[in-house]
């Protein structure tokens, strides 16, 4: 879409007032500076603006942890807007952190298992994490040791802002691939034998793939299954977590992989999509679970519904053995996940009913 003549000229403004605030950042240490960040984003959460996003956060959360009691909840979706602020500032400082001399004061390796083999293999690989810990530290990490990610992304609206942005992350081996036009762009990658990066537990829309995700269906999406199909790549789940809890005052990171879903593991599976998508979803469900605190629970990753929710009918039982099928899955997770599934349905016909009111 064409940017109006009020935009063109407040976006040199706005560039230039971002990158003066970044500056400014980086005259403090960052130790210093995020527990700063950490309280703004406790006033945040607690404003009246805000009071619908933290109340969805919570509801997010009390489902996913049943067995907690309600102010653990109400904690942990604190330390959710905690995280989010004091992310604005690790961003801020990754370049001049995250460097050859730098990283290993900042960075732990943890488990690997046979990830550093994968990626040295100069085999196509698919990388997936999502809004847990620091996604853009594990990037920045790999990069810096010597394996160079294309992570796909948003474009920033503003040209200057966002070529700033790709320049910085370049010099650390990470190459933004816009998410438009990556239809095209992915594929060419992956041929020349390199790695693609994916923050993969964002709501898909409707025409995604229904996988459970904390034993409630969400809308995932159906490229990265696709991909390593394709390519024959393996698909790498790993994260990068802060160390110490949300009241550390020293900034580290521990770098993990939670599972690699290797061809010959989905190869003989009865749906291999779906045992992908619904199993690099298990993973980000792990990661999750290392570090609740460090999650960003305001998003609305569950927002699509999948067909029979919307239209009012009954469990697919195809899609109830397919997930059936799945080597972790209980019979009372399955159970779970086919009573939120009704409990969603009647949610959608009463917000649909109350709209046509």
């Amino acid at each position: 879409m064409a940017r109006g003549p009020l935009q063109t000229l407040t976006d040199p403004l706005t560039y230039g007032a971002v990158r003066l605030a970044g500056g400014a950042v980086n005259l403090f240490d960052i130790d210093e500076t995020i527990p700063v960040l950490r309280g703004l984003g406790e006033v945040w959460a607690r404003s009246p603006m805000n009071a619908t996003r933290l109340k969805r956060a919570e509801r997010n959360i009390a489902w996913c942890f049943p067995e907690w009691p309600r102010p653990r909840v109400e904690r942990c979706a604190m330390d959710a807007y905690k995280r989010l602020f004091a992310l604005a500032a690790e961003v801020a400082y990754s370049p001049s952190m995250l460097t050859d001399d730098g990283w290993p004061t900042r960075v732990e390796l943890g488990e690997l298992g046979c990830a550093v083999d994968q990626l040295l293999s100069r085999r196509p690989c698919l990388l997936i994490t999502g809004h847990c810990g620091n996604w853009e530290a594990l990037g920045s990490t790999l990069g810096v040791l010597g394996f160079p990610i294309h992570a796909l992304y948003r474009p920033l609206d503003i040209a200057a802002l966002d070529n700033w942005v790709r320049q910085t992350r370049a010099r650390h081996g990470l190459d933004l691939l816009s998410k438009f036009g990556a239809t095209e762009q992915i594929p060419r990658v992956m041929e020349r034998g390199d790695s693609v990066g994916f923050i993969a537990d964002q709501n898909a829309g409707p025409r995604g793939l229904f996988v459970p995700f904390f034993d409630r269906l969400a809308s995932t999406y159906k490229s990265i299954g696709l991909l390593a199909m394709r390519f024959d790549a393996p698909v790498i789940c790993g994260q990068a977590m802060c160390l110490g809890g949300p009241a550390s005052m020293r900034l580290k990171y521990r770098i993990d992989v939670i599972d690699i879903i290797k061809p010959d593991d989905w190869r003989e599976q009865p749906d291999p999509l779906f045992y992908i998508t619904a199993r690099y979803r298990r993973a980000i469900e792990e990661m999750v679970r290392r570090a609740p605190e460090q999650y960003l629970w305001m998003h609305r990753y569950w927002k699509s519904r999948p067909r029979h929710e919307r239209e009012g009918r009954p469990f697919p039982e195809p899609l109830k053995e397919k997930i059936r099928a799945l080597p972790w899955m209980t019979e009372e997770n399955l159970g779970r996940i086919v009573e939120r599934s009704a409990q969603d349905a009647r949610e959608f016909a009463e917000a649909a009913e109350a709209k046509a009111s």
